[in-house]
């Protein structure tokens, strides 16, 4: 793999040498009129805070228009790891709406309270601040960007990895509504409408309701339910407001209940007493729904929304303020049966329950020269997670986690024009972060605790543990700065030269034994310090377009799951152990990214992604002992540690042919995608670690001469490949490891019309 990389970085850097005057061409993305090919439209971005084409923005970023999503058949934003490079973005293992989220190699797996994600998931400019609720469903998107890199200077925190940005559609200015229905394999079901009215010249109504529904992918053996279902309610409502040209007021709300049964795994190894792994990856034989929990109130639901509040003024023709508020919760019950076997061992409820306010200043500046922005931002967000793992029949052992945060940052990011080809950018943001922790972890006699009903359960807690309850605080503060050096030696061709930083929060340990001191003490941010060397380009009087970057990393204070050493009676010597996180890690990961389109004629089109990534642990130290001294010691076993969620290799290529049928146009599309192989966890396992895979999607969308009709067959993961997506790891519990599998194969046909 070094090898390769290698090669091709320098074969890249010798492509990316400008040949001034080799060729005359013009921009490389030409406007299209409305109904035209959406893959060739000039997309406009606002990767930095400010509108932008995307050719012209120094940072690596792939980004879909509404309809280009619509057309190629996506269903929500996970499916978009086959579309652009070295991003993995799965439905998290035992749920429905969590997210995992990796960008280069940097991301975050378990959702629970306490850890903080490594890549930013935006829904209208707001920060979400946990991965509960964020697999969107696609639909009134306007576009999606994925930013790759770290974005430390204009997003913040938790963006080491990047970011992807959801954008919803504005209101139209006429009175407009839409209807989309989709049905398809597993009893699927989906209808959306959405419509705009204007009440005056100046305010205008709309709304959006969403339902999303199939029958489960497999079932549940033991209690007869649906296994991997889906059951989604969503609503959007928006008022836009502008008595003045110079003055947008947006205020809209969302809410999504989610039915959908709770998902479990498939298990890999055969169970303690002989029962044989299932020949349907979808089938399991998990028996939650015998704890009395599931009578006692708690039944599988997911819940999220909020409110925004959007206010634009444009000051003066140079001079621009935007103030973006938002609240949001949200709300999951959900069960885990770590062994997806009938008995009730190891089974757990769950609740995560957070909310969060936000509260952003921008300030646009736009000159002839200088452009950029400065902000001010505030977040103030609680996340709370309880959980039961009933150890046997009458065990169970509770832990609570609740968390509060306070950050507030400062940011700009400005470019000046040095000359007619050269550009300068300079930013940097200053973060304060703030953060208590209540953790409680408590054992219980009897079949669940009685935060999950059982009142009857008694704590049998020893006294060894110290008092269950543990109350901590730190507090971190950080400024990354952001440099980039652009070169444009005609209107066709970009090349730049990018430094940026990011961090990820510190944190306590949500499953550490706080009576150790090491433990209270919580662990630090970890940060990426990042180059990055690009090149836009255009070429053939805009029928190619082609996006390169080269990119390094360094991985600092990296966070690892760990054990430290105790003298637990003060004698002197090491008898003991006990889970903490540690910041004893550090990497390298470096890579190449291409991204093109090509037009070969007026209804012919193709694009294509190909990601490259190296990514290798230089430090990895874990608690041990000296065989000679018996003294406690740390040994670095980096080369035996791998990362997750990065394949060396992802790929993809999408064709697309249009031609006329019955006053319309039909579309043609085929799509291939390649992921290499997956490690799901640091230390690799044959058993859930996934091989090398391709996936293959067909579409035939037709489209009315007037836009007002559109039908449309989809076809995803047309060779039904079963691939692992997540994965528990307990072999020593029960045999306990379980793979989390990938869609199947679906086909779905919709339809939609337009009202104008």
């Amino acid at each position: 793999m070094q090898h390769r990389l290698n090669s091709l970085i320098l074969k890249t850097l010798l492509g990316l040498l400008p040949v001034t005057g080799l060729l005359s061409l013009p921009s490389a993305a030409v406007a299209q009129d409305e109904g035209a090919d959406a893959f060739v439209e000039e997309i406009t971005v606002t990767a930095r805070r400010r509108e932008e084409s995307l050719q012209e923005v120094p940072i690596a970023v792939s980004a879909f228009s509404g309809e280009q999503l619509e057309e190629i058949g996506i269903v929500d934003i996970t499916a978009l790891t086959n579309q652009a490079p070295n991003i993995q973005l799965e439905v998290s293992r035992a749920t429905n709406t969590t997210l995992t989220a990796y960008i280069r190699g940097v991301g975050q797996q378990d959702p629970v309270a306490g850890w903080e994600g490594g890549v930013g998931i935006y829904l209208d400019d707001v920060y979400l601040a946990r991965p509960q609720g964020t697999v969107f469903d696609v639909y009134d998107v306007e576009r999606i960007e994925v930013l790759r890199g770290p974005q430390g200077t204009l997003y913040g925190r938790n963006t080491i990895g990047g970011a992807v940005r959801y954008v919803t559609k504005r209101l139209s200015e006429d009175a407009t509504g839409k209807i989309k229905a989709a049905v398809g394999t597993h009893s699927q079901f989906d209808l959306v409408a959405s419509g705009s009215l204007p009440v005056s010249d100046t305010f205008r109504i709309g709304g959006t309701v969403a339902k999303f529904t199939h029958d489960g992918w497999g079932d549940y053996l033991t209690t007869g339910e649906e296994n991997a279902d889906k059951d989604i309610t969503a609503f959007r409502l928006s008022a836009e407001w502008m008595p003045s040209d110079d003055l947008f007021v947006r205020l809209h709300g969302d809410y999504s209940i989610d039915k959908s049964t709770s998902r479990q795994g498939h298990r890999l190894l055969p169970g303690p007493a002989g029962e044989p792994v299932l020949d349907d990856v979808w089938d399991t034989r998990a028996g939650i729904s015998q704890l009395p929990a599931s009578t006692g109130g708690l039944d599988p639901e997911a819940d999220q929304g909020g409110l925004g509040l959007l206010v634009q003024w444009d000051i003066n023709d140079q001079l621009q303020l935007k103030s973006i508020t938002s609240s949001r919760s949200d709300r999951t019950e959900s069960w885990i049966d770590f062994d997806n076997l009938p008995a009730d061992t190891f089974d757990a409820p769950v609740v995560y329950d957070n909310e969060q306010f936000s509260q952003e200043f921008q300030f646009t500046y736009a000159g002839d020269r200088l452009d950029g922005v400065f902000g001010l931002y505030y977040l103030d967000a609680n996340a709370f997670d309880a959980f039961d793992v009933v150890i046997f029949s009458s065990l169970t052992a509770f832990t609570l986690g609740d968390y509060d945060t306070e950050a507030w940052a400062a940011f700009f990011d400005f470019s000046y024009a040095l000359n007619d080809q050269w550009d300068l950018s300079i930013g940097g943001r200053y973060t304060d972060d703030e953060r208590t922790a209540r953790v409680i972890r408590e054992t219980f006699l009897g079949l669940g605790s009685p935060y999950f009903g059982n009142d009857t359960a008694v704590s049998i807690t020893p006294p060894s543990e110290g008092v269950p309850e543990f109350n901590g605080k730190r507090g971190d503060d950080k400024f990354t700065p952001r440099v980039s050096l652009s070169y444009a030696p005609n209107d066709d061709h970009n090349l730049y030269l990018a430094y940026s930083e990011g961090f990820k929060g510190g944190g306590f340990d949500p499953r550490g034994a706080y009576n150790i001191p090491e433990v209270r003490e919580g662990f630090d941010p970890e940060t990426v310090e990042s180059i990055e060397l690009g090149a836009k380009s255009s070429w053939a009087d805009g029928r190619l377009t082609t996006n390169v970057a080269l990119f390094t990393m360094d991985y600092t204070d990296v966070q690892i799951p760990g054990s430290v050493l105790l003298d637990t009676d003060g004698d002197g010597e090491v008898d003991g152990f006990a889970g903490k996180v540690t910041n004893a890690g550090g990497a390298e990961v470096q890579g190449i990214e291409i991204e093109a389109f090509a037009r070969f004629t007026e209804n012919f089109s193709a694009t294509f992604a190909l990601g490259l990534i190296d990514a290798d642990y230089t430090e990895w130290l874990e608690a041990s002992t000296d065989p000679v001294t018996g003294d406690p010691i740390f040994v670095d076993i980096s080369d035996q540690r791998e990362f997750q969620n990065t394949p060396e290799t992802t790929a993809s290529l999408n064709l697309r042919y249009e031609m006329p049928l019955a006053s319309g146009d039909l579309a043609l599309l085929a799509g291939i995608s390649y992921r290499d192989s997956t490690f799901q966890f640091e230390i690799p396992n044959p058993l859930t670690d996934q091989d090398s895979f391709s996936l293959i999607d067909l579409s035939a969308v037709w489209t009315s001469g007037d836009g007002r009709y559109q039908a449309g067959l989809h076809a995803r993961n047309l060779g039904d490949e079963e691939y692992i997506a997540a994965a528990y790891d307990f072999p020593t519990v029960a045999a306990s490891v379980i793979g989390f599998y990938g869609p199947p194969r679906t086909v779905t046909g919709t339809f939609s019309v337009n009202f104008e």
